[in-house]
C-alpha cells in the first residue's frame, strides 16, 4: 500500500511534471476518476454518503465564507500591488475562457481532484496515516505535487495550502459536496483575479 500510494502521489505527478503528456493533466486526471469510482464502489467499509452530503455545507458556510473573504481581499491586494497589469485580466481580456472556466471548472476538473486527493486518499491509506492531521498533511503534500506540472512556485504553494484546508474540511464534514464548493469558490478567485495563468497553459486548467 505504501509502495501504491508514492506511485499515484508522488511518482506519477512528479514525472508529468517533467514529461511532455498530449492533452494536458485533465485527461488523466479523469481517467484517474474513474478507478476512484470503480473502488468505492467495490469496497464496503467506506460510507457512500460522503461522496455528497450536501446538507454538511448550510452549518459550514459561514466559516468558509469568512475565510474566503479574507483570501479574496489578500489576493485582490497582492495582485494589485505586485502583479497590476494583470488584475482581473482573465475577464477583462478573455470572458469567453473566463466564463467557460466558471461553468467547467467546478465538474471537470474540482470534483475529480476532490475524489482523488480528498475521499480516497484520506480513505484508502488511512492505514499508513496516523491521525488526521497527518493524513490532511498527506493530502495536501500530494496535492500539491500534482500542481507541479504548471512550473511555477505559486501554483504548488497555493495548493499545499489549500489541500490542508481542503482536506481538514473533508475530515470535519464528510461532505465532498461541501469541500468543492470551498475548492470551487478558491479556484474561481484565482482564475478571476489575476493569477490563473499560474494554473492553466491555453485551455489546460487545474486548481
Amino acid at each position: 500500500m505504501a509502495a501504491e500510494f508514492i506511485l499515484l502521489f508522488v511518482a506519477l505527478p512528479v514525472t508529468f511534471a517533467f514529461v511532455h503528456v498530449p492533452g494536458g493533466p485533465i485527461p488523466i486526471l479523469l481517467v484517474l476518476t474513474i478507478g476512484v469510482v470503480w473502488y468505492f464502489r467495490r469496497v464496503s467499509d467506506f460510507d457512500r454518503r460522503d461522496l455528497w452530503r450536501a446538507s454538511a455545507l448550510r452549518p459550514a458556510w459561514p466559516r468558509i465564507l469568512r475565510l474566503w473573504a479574507v483570501a479574496a481581499v489578500l489576493a485582490v491586494a497582492a495582485v494589485f500591488l505586485f502583479d497590476r497589469a494583470h488584475l482581473f485580466d482573465l475577464p477583462r481580456h478573455n470572458p469567453a475562457l473566463w466564463a467557460l472556466i466558471v461553468v467547467a471548472y467546478p465538474v471537470v476538473s474540482v470534483y475529480p481532484q476532490e475524489l482523488l486527493f480528498r475521499a480516497f486518499l484520506l480513505h484508502r491509506y488511512a492505514p499508513l496515516l496516523r491521525n488526521e492531521k497527518i493524513a490532511a498533511g498527506a493530502s495536501a503534500v500530494s496535492f500539491g505535487l500534482a500542481h507541479l506540472l504548471f512550473g511555477n512556485p505559486i501554483a504548488v504553494i497555493l495548493t499545499l495550502l489549500g489541500g490542508w484546508l481542503f482536506a481538514r474540511r473533508y475530515q470535519q464534514t464528510r461532505s465532498l459536496f461541501t469541500v468543492c464548493v470551498e475548492h470551487a469558490a478558491y479556484g474561481l478567485l484565482i482564475f478571476t483575479v489575476g493569477l490563473g495563468r499560474f494554473f492553466y497553459h491555453g485551455t489546460h486548467f487545474a486548481s
